[in-house]
């Protein structure tokens, strides 16, 4: 079950693995030193027959130190996780890379549908191919995403690309990916969305250049693909009438 976490398959999945890396070794830091450090109080300053129990207001300079040198080192690990966590915010949230092609995602209770570019390569034409819990999409290309919701609001989330975008009743939230590995992945729906929440599942399925080219013309229109598979002949190979008479 975990292997869908841990495998990376877009370009930016190691970004947010490092920082969630860098976090989760900072914090481990100090829940282990504030746990040692409480426990040795605890032994140190224990009761004793004979020891009197003694008041600390806490305003003593030596006991201040306890406060502010950890306040201090806290704030400046702060900063190493707040910075390049602005960074990768930024790299993939804010920008947006040119498009190599553009698909539209579509989620409603309770399923996702998707709508592709055909051969033509071109969205919003006669040959676009419409699918409903499956997505098709070429290895090591960039796509833009136009993310948008018919009902309620929904969570596109594929957890191998390390994405996740909700979807806004009436908005069209762009966003994108490169996938970088060929295989199939999870398509999750992480919002709440109704009773049939669970059930909002699909799939991304990321192809070779050859096997995608092939996915388009089985599924584009009849026309399209009969004349995609066999263009119309080269005028200079259309016999004249003087050779068919010869």
């Amino acid at each position: 079950m975990l292997e869908r976490f841990l495998t990376a398959a877009s370009t930016y999945a190691h970004w947010i693995d490092y920082q969630l890396l860098l976090i989760a070794v900072l914090v481990g830091f100090w829940l282990i030193v504030a746990e040692g450090v409480m426990f040795w109080l605890i032994f140190k300053f224990r009761a004793k027959d004979g020891r009197a129990t003694e008041y600390i207001s806490g305003e003593e300079s030596h006991l201040k130190r306890w406060i502010t040198i950890p306040h201090i080192l806290v704030i400046v690990c702060d900063l190493v996780i707040i910075v390049p966590a602005i960074l990768v915010w930024y790299n993939i949230k804010q920008v947006l890379p040119p498009a190599d092609e553009t698909i539209r995602v579509i989620g409603q209770q309770w399923a996702w549908s998707f709508q592709e570019a055909g051969p033509d390569g071109i969205l919003d034409t006669a040959d676009d191919i419409r699918t409903v819990g499956e997505l098709h999409v070429k290895v090591n290309t960039t796509y833009h995403f136009e993310l948008m919701s018919r009902d309620v609001v929904h969570s596109f989330s594929v957890p191998a690309f390390r994405l996740k975008q909700d979807g806004l009743p009436g908005r069209t939230i762009t966003g994108w990916f490169r996938p970088n590995r060929v295989g199939t992945y999870d398509i999750q729906c992480t919002q709440m969305c109704g009773i049939g929440h669970a059930m909002m599942a699909g799939r991304i399925i990321v192809e070779t250049q050859q096997d995608h080219a092939a996915w388009l013309l089985r599924n584009s229109s009849p026309a399209v693909a009969d004349r995609q598979s066999h263009p119309a002949p080269s005028i200079n190979n259309i016999p004249t009438m003087a050779a068919m008479r010869r």
